[in-house]
């Protein structure tokens, strides 16, 4: 029997629960300075599922893939821009593997790190990299398409229609908010939450939300914000680990998984209904936020 589709799961009142941050999973196995995470999925598939099964394991209910710098624009950097197809649907195949059949596979779009307003990229090149890795995405056996850590509407834009026009994929779009010192919050282009939310519903997104940059305190207010203009649009959470400090170089990010669970139920509240995690968080964050919203 084929899995419902998330939309249908929060509509019956369901509180799902996402995966955490991959990039910082991938560097404790070994992943190197200046090398391609995405290659990982053809070189060292293995580990990128056994990053998979640790989240389905601490009771997530849909796990992204190994794909956030998919793009053939990232990949260019590493000469491997013809090799786009191959490597996201080798991530989709791999999360599809670890998730079995009773868990969802949200495939993971990030940025192209390109510039529509300086005119080094055009809507039609980012559509047709978009459009190359959403039909990878379905041929592994993804879901859904999470489109994530946007700052430009219309980048987010140019990526939904290519998900929505080429495949029968779910589509998730967040952004990344940065709170400024007027109190408001803004991604790096400007973009405020609500024009975001309604620009990308516009285009086609069934599931909105934010990710990165903020802990789950500040995205409260980030969904509340949502949730004054928009009662019924799903909402998808993916927060970091509280705000990184820098520690002797590093970067870290103090929450523990209690202190995030802590405030889970406060994100219910405010109109989130899939929560997971971003940068710093760990297998134990989402079993904790899981225990904490099932609870």
């Amino acid at each position: 029997m084929a899995r419902q589709k998330i939309t249908e799961a929060i509509k019956n009142r369901k509180i799902l629960i996402s995966d955490g941050a991959w990039g910082t999973f991938l560097h404790k196995k070994g992943l190197k300075p200046g090398e391609c995470p995405e290659l990982w999925c053809i070189d060292k598939p293995a580990e990128v599922m056994d990053i998979a099964k640790n989240y389905i394991d601490a009771g997530a209910d849909m796990v992204e893939t190994n794909s956030f710098g998919g793009s053939c624009f990232k990949l260019s950097h590493y000469s491997l821009d013809q090799r786009a197809a191959e490597i996201n649907e080798a991530a989709a195949r791999i999360s599809r593997q670890a998730a079995g059949v009773d868990h969802w596979v949200i495939a993971s779009i990030g940025p192209t790190g390109k510039m529509l307003v300086t005119e080094e990229v055009t809507e039609d090149e980012l559509y047709d990299a978009f459009k190359t890795q959403a039909i990878a995405f379905e041929k592994g056996g993804a879901d859904a398409v999470c489109i994530e850590t946007m700052s430009d509407i219309e980048e987010a834009c140019q990526a939904v229609k290519a998900v929505k026009e080429n495949t029968k994929l779910e589509i998730i779009c967040t952004f990344t908010f940065e709170k400024t010192v007027q109190g408001e919050y803004r991604t790096m282009m400007g973009v405020d939450p609500v024009s975001a939310m309604n620009a990308v519903i516009n285009a086609g997104a069934q599931i909105v939300g934010a990710n990165c940059g903020n802990g789950i305190e500040r995205m409260i207010e980030i969904v509340e914000q949502m949730r004054v203009v928009n009662k019924d649009i799903p909402i998808l959470v993916h927060a970091n680990a509280g705000l990184p400090k820098n520690v002797d170089g590093k970067d870290i990010f103090p929450e523990t998984p209690q202190d995030m669970a802590a405030l889970a139920p406060k994100l219910v509240a405010a109109g989130a209904n899939i929560i997971g995690g971003c940068c710093g968080t760990t297998p134990d964050h989402i079993r904790a936020i899981k225990n904490a919203c099932s609870n």
